[in-house]
């Protein structure tokens, strides 16, 4: 089985449309000189199952944000998002979630939506 770093790195090379839109706005600091990493394994760790990984589109560490591009693959794992949601705000997190096509159809609105959080 290939690792978490392997999984990142996959998921960065097959970023969707909108993600690869909204990474030209977040990257090299670009958005308030504020780093975001994107693809980045936030490990949690469960008495029950050991270490789980949630993979964000994108994480802002000194804001705690993750922003998520979602598209439609996310109305099959809704149970999934809001349990994924729930953990990472348990840990102090925030999570913006866009639609790809708002991310697509108004770039600028969703930056500026990001950049109000920071």
């Amino acid at each position: 089985m290939s690792s978490i770093i392997d999984l990142c790195r996959l998921l960065r090379k097959q970023e969707t449309p909108a993600e690869k839109l909204l990474w030209q706005y977040l990257r090299n600091r670009k958005l308030n000189n504020k780093k975001f990493l994107r693809q980045f394994a936030i490990c949690v760790q469960s008495s029950i199952k050991g270490n789980i990984y949630y993979i964000p589109d994108f994480y802002c560490a000194e804001h705690k944000l993750v922003v998520e591009a979602d598209g439609p693959i996310h109305l099959l794992k809704k149970d999934y998002d809001q349990n994924r949601d729930e953990v990472l705000t348990a840990m102090g997190l925030r999570i913006l979630r866009f639609k790809n096509e708002d991310i697509i159809n108004n770039t600028e609105l969703v930056s500026s939506n990001i950049a109000e959080y920071l």
